[in-house]
């Protein structure tokens, strides 16, 4: 049992996600089209446009937009060449952040990231200067109001690792992320669909922060969510709820 806030920073990130529906656009359009050329244009024969997809879906992108980005992907219409690059550094009190980013540019990426570091209370640190803090997991997430024990039951015999419980009540399951898509399906066909489910980075530890210090690493993770080239943005950090409750709606 861990991180009493846990609940109020997933609420947190979702509502500053909802925020930027046309930001979020343009970084699902890029992630389909980099997965369809890399793996195909079929979801079922490619984990990662199934991923993508299903992201869009529930982000509410129109489908007409996802297959155009596909056929960009595959050939079938004009595909920007984009390059994959991840950037660690640190954050106000030592935080852990990673940085995924795609683009056309990386010498214009990687001003933009250290520059966004530097004016936030960062520093953009060395290749596997936090990398080894985190663990690829698909993570699906629920509020304090379901019952764990039910969820449990479906996740295990789909293949999911563990569930971890919260002091709040919320909790997560965690699969490997070749097994994330059936685990999902698992439950939801319980009847048991997540609030929150993606294969992220997640960290092994988490840290909390509190007052100025809290305020600026929110900062400085927002910059860098804001930024063209940036696609996922992953941290170590919990925010106290005190601090999540000033922060601006």
């Amino acid at each position: 049992m861990a991180g009493h806030s846990k609940w109020a920073n997933i609420q947190h990130r979702k509502n500053a996600q909802d925020k930027k529906r046309g930001k979020i656009f343009t970084k699902l359009i890029r992630e389909i089209t980099v997965a369809a050329r890399l793996g195909g244009g079929d979801p079922n024969d490619n984990p990662r446009l199934r991923l993508a997809y299903d992201k869009a879906l529930a982000a509410n992108m129109p489908k007409d937009n996802i297959e155009r980005a596909i056929k960009r992907g595959t050939g079938d219409g004009q595909a920007d060449s984009y390059e994959e690059i991840r950037y660690e550094g640190y954050g106000p009190s030592g935080a852990a952040i990673m940085v995924d980013c795609m683009t056309d540019n990386k010498n214009r990426t990687v001003s933009e990231i250290r520059y966004t570091f530097d004016r936030n209370g960062g520093n953009l640190g060395a290749d596997g200067s936090v990398g080894y803090l985190f663990d690829r997991k698909g993570v699906l997430t629920y509020g304090p109001d379901i019952d764990d024990e039910a969820v449990l039951s479906p996740a295990l015999e789909a293949g999911a690792e563990d569930l971890v419980e919260y002091e709040d009540g919320s909790f997560e399951v965690l699969t490997a992320p070749n097994d994330y898509s059936t685990v999902k399906a698992a439950v939801e066909a319980a009847g048991f669909p997540p609030a929150d489910a993606d294969v992220t980075m997640r960290p092994a530890t988490t840290v909390e922060l509190d007052g100025d210090t809290a305020r600026t690493c929110m900062r400085l993770i927002e910059s860098l969510e804001d930024l063209d080239d940036v696609q996922n943005v992953y941290t170590n950090v919990e925010f106290d709820e005190a601090s999540l409750a000033e922060a601006p709606a």
